[in-house]
């Protein structure tokens, strides 16, 4: 079941195993060196989504970083080398790159200065093992990610510098998903019994799954 594949290290840090291969999204925590994945995939460049000590613990020949357009002068000469190949994206694509099929949806805030929308971070939908799962970087709830269709969401809830609990449960009521994964709490922002919150205002038949340990 590709529910049972699906780890949230800490925050918003997750990794994924399917049958396109290894996926990690916005890698921190990494624990040991692994370097096990084929696709490493970044939403945006805030220090607790992107750290190129914990990609550096991940790659391997081959290994293929995918970026927003924004992004590619950050990326350290020392992780280009590393990596197989990067791939820049922009909001609104969709990709297939190598095994892993992909769209991207715009992540902003509307009113917050944190996540402008001219800066092009994305959120990820990845097409794996036959099911449509979105990663939702940090954002709001936007028109852009209103029209999300997707059998598993993974959406923020710790607030400050994106949705909080009773907006993401209401962005999750409005896309509908199978299974929904609150992410982004419990650390750095937000507090443990926010996923509480989430959890009890999410609707009926939309199965929330508790994948952080904080």
């Amino acid at each position: 079941m590709m529910l049972d594949n699906i780890e949230v290290i800490t925050q918003s840090s997750i990794r994924m195993r399917s049958e396109s291969g290894i996926i990690y999204i916005d890698p921190i925590g990494i624990v040991g060196e692994p370097h096990d994945a084929d696709y490493i995939l970044i939403t945006h460049d805030h220090y607790d989504h992107f750290s190129p000590e914990d990609i550096e613990k991940l790659v391997k020949q081959g290994t293929i970083l995918i970026v927003p357009y924004k992004m590619a002068g950050e990326v350290p000469d020392a992780t280009l080398s590393s990596v197989g190949s990067m791939i820049k994206v922009k909001p609104g694509e969709c990709k297939k790159v190598k095994n892993l099929k992909f769209e991207t949806v715009y992540a902003y805030n509307k009113l917050k200065p944190f996540h402008p929308k001219k800066s092009g971070w994305v959120g990820y939908i990845l097409i794996l093992d036959g099911k449509r799962i979105y990663v939702a970087g940090d954002t709001d709830i936007t028109p852009d990610n209103e029209s999300v269709e997707c059998d598993i969401a993974l959406l923020p809830i710790g607030g400050t510098y994106t949705m909080n609990a009773l907006q993401a449960a209401q962005l999750a009521n409005v896309i509908k998903p199978e299974v929904v994964i609150p992410t982004h709490y419990g650390s750095l922002v937000g507090k443990p019994e926010d996923a509480d919150v989430f959890m009890s205002h999410v609707d009926q038949g939309i199965k929330v799954e508790i994948k952080l340990n904080v």
